[in-house]
């Protein structure tokens, strides 16, 4: 007897539970919360790259450059940013390929196209405005 959608894929929440502890589900929600602001967002995008300089990355994002550097410490301290000074100068750079890797995927599945139809269906309702 085949096994229903929803089944399938409760079983596999299940086995997904099992590889990750309560402290890591907490650690990554806080993670996503960090990613989750705009200014945020826009500072790690702006590292994945290359590093780049507090200066130079308040000049991109036309803020100021106490609050990048308030942005970068909790960014710092989540893991998903890396320093390094070089002189006077401390530069940022996205240092853990599984971060660099997931926001490459993300920022291409958000650019992508969106199909118009799956098996004959609208892929999402038409909305007002």
């Amino acid at each position: 007897m085949r096994e229903s959608p929803a089944r399938t894929k409760l079983r596999a929440m299940r086995q997904f539970r099992g590889r990750i502890g309560e402290d890591q589900v907490v650690e990554l929600a806080e993670t996503f919360r960090l990613m989750s602001d705009p200014t945020r967002l826009r500072i790690i995008l702006s590292c994945l790259d290359s590093a780049v300089a507090v200066g130079d990355i308040a000049d991109r994002l036309g803020i100021s450059g106490s609050l990048v550097s308030h942005h970068l410490r909790l960014l710092r301290a989540a893991r998903l940013l890396q320093a390094e000074r070089r002189g006077r100068q401390v530069f940022y750079a996205v240092g853990d390929e599984h971060v660099r890797s997931m926001l490459t995927d993300m920022t291409d599945h958000v650019s992508e196209e969106v199909e118009t139809e799956v098996e004959g269906e609208p892929a999402a309702p038409d909305l007002p405005g």
